[in-house]
Parts: C-alpha cells; sequence; structure tokens
C-alpha cells in the first residue's frame, strides 16, 4: 500500500501527508535555469565540462566531415557538403570553449580551444588536399567554394539562432543537440574546408576570404554565446576568471565588428558602404585660367609685308580633353556561375573569381590569344586582369571614337 491510498482527511490528527521530492529530471532542469547557489552552480559545471571535453570520436568525424566537403567542392555539388555536414561531430568542444570564456576557467579554456582548433585544422587540410587534386581537371570556376567563402547575411542569422539553441539544448538536457549542432558546425566548417580548398586549387581570393569568413562566425557564434549562458546566470567564480570573461569577449566583439564591415575592413559578399566612399582617383583636367588680355601693337610703316603674322599660333587657346565614356559590364557566364580574373591573358595566374551579374569596368586594351579575345577589365575594388570576351555583357554602349 502507497502513501496515497488514504486520502489527507484520513490521516491522524495532527499529521500531514508527505511530498514527495520532484522527479530527477525536473529537478535537474530546475536547477540548469535557476543556479541557486554556488555548490550547485560548481557540480553543474563540472558536469558540463566533462561532457564537452573533446574525444577521440570529434577528430575522426572532423576528418571525415572535411573530407566529404572537399569532394563536393571539387564535384560543386551542394548535396556532397550537406552530406558532410551530416557527417561532422558535435560541436562540444565549442560549448566548452564559451562555457570556460563565461565560468573564467583559464585550463579548461585552453584544452577546448586546442582542441577546436586541431579539428578546424583537420577540414582546413582536406580542403587543401582537395583543391590540390582539383587541379588535374579542366573546371576553373568553382561556384561553392566562392559562395561559402563569402559573408551573407542569412548564414550570419542561423549562425546565431544555432549557436542559442545548443547552448540552452546543451545545458538544460542531457540528450545530444543535433539540430543545433548541424547549424553551427555548417556555418564554421564549410568556409574553412573552402578557404583550404582555395589555397590548394589557386582560385585567387577564396582562401583568405574564406579563412576571414570563418573568424568571423567563429567570434559572432562565442559572443552568441556567452550572453546566453550569462543569461542563464553563469558567472565566473573569482577576478581571474573575470578577466578572461572579459577578454574573450572584447576580442569576439571586436573581430566581429572589424571584418564584417563595422570597422574599415570590408569582406566581399556582406553590404558594405558604397563604392564612392574611397573614389579611385582618376586623372582629370582642370579648367584653364584665363590669360590676362593683350594689347595688339600699333601697325609701323616698316613692317615688311612677306612677314606672316605667327603670334596667333605660337598660344594656341587650351581646350578641354575629351574623356572617354567608361564601359561597364557584367560577367555572364553561361556554365560555371561566373568567371576568373587572371594576370595575363590564357595562361597567367588567377587573380580572383567573379560571380555572375557582377559589375565590372572593361578598360581599352584586348588580347588574342589563340583565337580567344581577352580583355582588360577593373572590378568595384580596384583589381584589374584579364577575362575573356565572351563572358561578358556589355551594360553601357561602348564610345564612338
Amino acid at each position: 500500500m502507497s502513501l496515497f491510498d488514504n486520502p489527507p482527511e484520513s490521516l491522524p490528527p495532527g499529521s500531514e501527508p508527505i511530498r514527495l521530492p520532484p522527479p530527477p529530471r525536473r529537478r535537474r532542469a530546475r536547477r540548469y535555469l535557476i543556479l541557486p547557489d554556488e555548490d550547485e552552480r560548481s557540480t553543474l559545471i563540472n558536469r558540463l565540462a566533462r561532457r564537452a571535453f573533446p574525444s577521440i570520436e570529434f577528430f575522426i568525424f572532423s576528418l571525415l566531415c572535411g573530407a566529404v566537403a572537399g569532394l563536393g567542392f571539387i564535384l560543386d555539388a551542394q548535396s556532397l557538403l550537406l552530406l558532410g555536414i551530416l557527417l561532422a561531430p558535435l560541436m562540444t568542444p565549442w560549448v566548452g570553449l564559451t562555457l570556460a570564456s563565461v565560468s573564467g576557467a583559464w585550463r579548461f579554456f585552453l584544452t577546448t580551444l586546442a582542441g577546436l582548433l586541431v579539428g578546424g585544422a583537420l577540414v582546413f587540410l582536406t580542403g587543401l588536399l582537395s583543391g590540390l587534386a582539383a587541379r588535374l581537371s579542366e573546371q576553373e570556376f568553382f561556384q561553392q567554394a566562392s559562395i561559402h567563402s563569402h559573408l551573407w547575411w542569412p548564414n550570419l542569422t542561423v549562425l546565431v539562432i544555432g549557436a542559442v539553441l545548443l547552448i540552452v539544448s546543451f545545458v538544460r538536457s542531457e540528450e545530444k543537440p543535433l539540430l543545433p549542432s548541424v547549424m553551427l558546425t555548417y556555418e564554421l566548417y564549410l568556409p574553412l574546408g573552402a578557404a583550404g580548398f582555395g589555397l590548394g586549387v589557386g582560385a585567387g581570393r577564396v582562401w583568405p576570404d574564406g579563412a576571414l569568413v570563418f573568424l568571423v562566425h567563429l567570434a559572432l557564434a562565442t559572443l552568441a554565446g556567452m550572453i546566453t549562458l550569462a543569461a542563464l546566470r553563469f558567472r565566473p567564480a573569482s577576478a581571474g576568471g573575470a578577466l578572461l570573461t572579459v577578454l574573450v569577449a572584447l576580442i569576439a566583439l571586436s573581430g566581429v565588428i572589424i571584418l564584417t564591415g563595422l570597422g574599415s575592413y570590408v569582406i566581399p559578399g556582406l553590404p558594405g558602404p558604397p563604392p564612392t566612399a574611397t573614389p579611385t582617383p582618376s586623372p582629370t583636367v582642370s579648367p584653364p585660367a584665363p590669360e590676362p588680355p593683350t594689347a595688339t601693337p600699333p601697325p609701323t610703316e616698316t613692317a615688311t609685308p612677306t612677314l606672316p603674322r605667327l603670334e596667333p599660333t605660337l598660344t594656341p587657346s587650351p581646350t578641354r580633353t575629351p574623356q572617354a565614356t567608361p564601359v561597364y559590364a557584367r560577367v555572364n557566364s553561361p556554365t560555371g556561375g561566373g568567371a576568373l580574373i587572371r594576370s595575363e591573358p590564357g595562361s597567367g595566374s588567377v587573380v580572383q573569381s567573379l560571380l555572375n551579374d557582377t559589375l565590372v569596368e572593361v578598360l581599352p586594351e584586348t588580347r588574342e590569344v589563340n583565337n580567344i579575345v581577352w580583355v582588360r577589365i577593373r572590378t568595384a575594388t580596384g583589381v584589374e586582369g584579364w577575362i575573356l570576351r565572351e563572358v561578358l555583357a556589355t551594360a553601357t554602349p561602348a564610345p564612338n571614337p
């Protein structure tokens, strides 16, 4: 017979019914959200730290993710990129990094940071090997690598949502938060893999831009995770821990402000200040200064009529040199989704890759190599190089000589 077989009115006078404590799962959930005292906070942090410690599985699946994603970059197949992300491990080292930043655990911070960097290095190296293998193909433009080496506002939104959900799910439940981890991995590993791939294939600005996108995403995700943990009442336990929290928060905030264009640097792909903010100087003709009137000497009787009067032709009035109207065109490649800028026509090195609909300025220089016409162009950022004339769609008519 249980304690609840008899109703409360059948108990002896002066006695009260025994109230059982809430189930363990409910107690844990309540403790995760409230954290009433220091002992329970320390116990919870230690438990979360054990779950977030980098394991050998994290490195194995990071390597597998990078290999499949590298194959996706070679074949320019988005489905293989998604498959690689699904094979990626849980981003528990990132959770541990954020948790250590908020709680002020220096040793645990360095451990999780090293684990996260090693996993990222495996993805970068597999992307590098994939780029070297892609040199054997005849393909010159890799659209997926170019896309993931740019900043996009939708990606930043998905990144913040994934970081917040991963932190909340990891703290509140013992189960594995798969979906938030996939969202975070997509935004961290694909730009890093694209950077390695761009370095291996020699695709101009793909590799440095991809590395900067990875740093921006990591800084923004860490900042969002720290704010979420602070909202759940996680605090540093000492003054040294508070120093770590402030230092990481300042670094993350500075990286987001500077690298996203809110500072002085703008990564291509993220809307930034208009190009007129830093105009390219072009030679202009200043209007001529008015000449002072000169007195005409009176005619003399001794002037020889056979001598020509050369005075008007010695000082011709300056005229404004006509300026050629700049010619602009848009990249319109029928295959690959874009085109490459090379340093020299034909076999020159790749300077930069351009997506379709990118507006460029067409310079007057042209060359013909193997019956193929190349034209010299200038991008909005000032990069000059040679591109196939057949992939350009003229936006303004050429000036009439």
